[in-house]
């Protein structure tokens, strides 16, 4: 798709946000409607554009919101002080999914931390999404560590 865009999401974009987090059966479960969270989600977001270590994306099409993710720039004393990126939430439109939108999404997020200084890049996956270490090894990454979360 040679419109794709990417852009700091704004305020407004929130509402397509979170639609995309809630649009599968993960995010079905862990999301709140717009309406019913939308404090919380506001409150999220004014920490994450506040933060220039943060930086939350959303690719266009047109004027369509088709995808997002967050990107955090840690810095780090292992690797001999490398700086590092991770991304979360990588969601793309349903209507949108096997264009290969979330691969120029994901190659984006790349070159933003290269030309952030960043040594790695790295992600987790939800071991429920079948599909996902396929994608992400397609673009190169490697699944070298074990991954743990602990609900709070």
């Amino acid at each position: 798709m040679t419109d794709l865009t990417f852009r700091r999401a704004t305020l407004a974009d929130l509402p397509a946000i979170v639609a995309m987090l809630a649009d599968d059966d993960l995010g079905a479960a862990r999301e709140s409607a717009w309406e019913d969270g939308s404090q919380s989600y506001r409150d999220a977001f004014a920490e994450i554009d506040a933060d220039p270590h943060q930086f939350l994306c959303v690719a266009e099409a047109g004027e369509q919101i088709v995808g997002t993710l967050q990107l955090t720039f840690l810095a780090g004393l292992s690797r001999q002080g490398a700086k590092r990126g991770l991304v979360e939430a990588v969601r793309i439109v349903r209507q949108q999914r096997g264009k290969r939108l979330g691969e120029a999404l994901l190659t984006w997020a790349i070159e933003e931390c290269r030309s952030r200084g960043c040594s790695v890049v790295q992600l987790t996956t939800d071991k429920r999404r079948l599909d996902a270490p396929r994608f992400y090894e397609r673009l190169g990454f490697e699944p070298s560590h074990l991954g743990y979360k602990l609900p709070l």
